[in-house]
């Protein structure tokens, strides 16, 4: 079985990542959307939370899964059977970054990774950004599929209403 990983924090999850995804599904057997469980990173949604969304937002390949790591990638494909891993680009930046993961993670296993070209109409798109627009008041709503955004919306206002 041709098994991928497609790693990333997904705070939110976006269309930019849902094309590569749906991208990596249409190349590989498996593919195993990996969502960084990292405490020490202030997070606008929880793990389980963009776990649970990305799990509504990958609903539509039957050969996707979502699960949760921590630690090294590396550890996570071999503990999974997982010989790839899946990386979108937007830009050149991008690339310089990407290219040292990856050779770094093939010094530490047998893991390969596949850099997918973003669409174009995603290649400025970051969760980062998202959440800096939808923040200010700005309309996500074509970035981010329509349940994010009513579960963006309800955040900003909750977190709003705390302070």
């Amino acid at each position: 079985m041709r098994r991928a990983v497609c790693p990333g924090s997904f705070d939110p999850v976006t269309l930019g990542h849902l094309d590569i995804v749906g991208r990596a599904a249409s190349l590989f057997d498996e593919v195993v959307v990996a969502v960084g469980v990292n405490a020490s990173k202030n997070r606008m949604f929880t793990a389980e939370e963009r776990m649970d969304m990305l799990r509504e937002a990958c609903a539509p390949w039957s050969n996707v899964r979502v699960d949760g790591f921590s630690g090294l990638l590396t550890t996570f494909c071999s503990e999974h059977g997982v010989h790839a891993i899946v990386k979108g680009l937007r830009a050149v930046s991008d690339f310089d970054y990407e290219l040292q993961m990856a050779q770094m993670n093939a010094s530490l296993s047998d893991v390969e990774t596949v850099f997918v070209p973003t669409s174009p109409e995603f290649s400025f798109l970051a969760s980062s950004l998202v959440k800096e627009v939808a923040t200010f008041g700005g309309d996500v709503s074509t970035l981010v599929p329509a349940f994010v955004d009513e579960r963006l919306r309800a955040r900003i206002a909750e977190n709003a209403a705390a302070r």
